[in-house]
């Protein structure tokens, strides 16, 4: 399993997924991160004028999902099994998995497991060309803005067993800030963007 290979050295858990420079999403990226930067949150958000709207929200997919899987990479050590059986965000909040290929029926599965799995079906999204495609010229799929909510909602699940498990080895760590403004970033993005994934599946 994929998330035993993290370690506090590399402190990630999946490989990093890169845009490719010199394309016109690694320039939206730049954009991203200048924005960002400016310590305005609200500003990084928004979609830059005269962008197309799938490739904002492609990039943005793709940094949440390293953004997401660095700060579950420092905390693996505490998210194991045992620690954490079931997937959830408190008694109300149970996750099971389904893909609704390899896994049809949603299955109960431990913390770490579920989030394996969630970063690794994640990961062949975003190397999938035909679903996100990295040359200029090739068109985003009719269905795109629907897998990315589908991508968004799942990387929440996320931030939510973090917050709710695992905050205080955040801080113990002195992570907190980060993991804080990851998530206020990741909400922010999620409501300008029209691509709301907090509503169940």
């Amino acid at each position: 399993m994929s998330f035993l290979f993290g370690n506090r050295a590399s402190k990630t858990f999946k490989p990093k997924k890169n845009i490719p420079e010199g394309t016109h999403q690694y320039d939206l990226m730049k954009h991203a991160a200048a924005t960002l930067g400016s310590g305005n949150l609200r500003l990084a958000v928004m979609l830059p004028e005269g962008e197309d709207l799938n490739e904002w929200v492609a990039v943005n997919t793709v940094d949440f999902f390293n953004q997401i899987n660095m700060l579950y990479g420092t905390i693996t050590e505490f998210c194991t099994p045992e620690t954490c059986p079931i997937m959830s965000a408190g008694p109300k909040y149970e996750y099971h998995w389904a893909d609704g290929q390899a896994v049809k029926k949603p299955i109960k599965c431990s913390a770490p497991k579920y989030i394996d799995y969630l970063m690794t079906w994640v990961q062949d999204q975003l190397d999938d060309e035909t679903l996100f495609p990295s040359k200029i010229g090739v068109p985003f799929p009719k269905n795109f803005l629907s897998c990315a909510k589908t991508i968004l909602k799942r990387l929440f699940r996320v931030y939510a067993h973090i917050y709710h498990q695992h905050f205080s080895e955040v801080v113990q760590l002195g992570e907190e800030a980060h993991l804080n403004t990851s998530f206020k970033h990741f909400i922010f993005f999620v409501q300008v963007s029209d691509v709301e994934p907090l509503a169940e599946e």
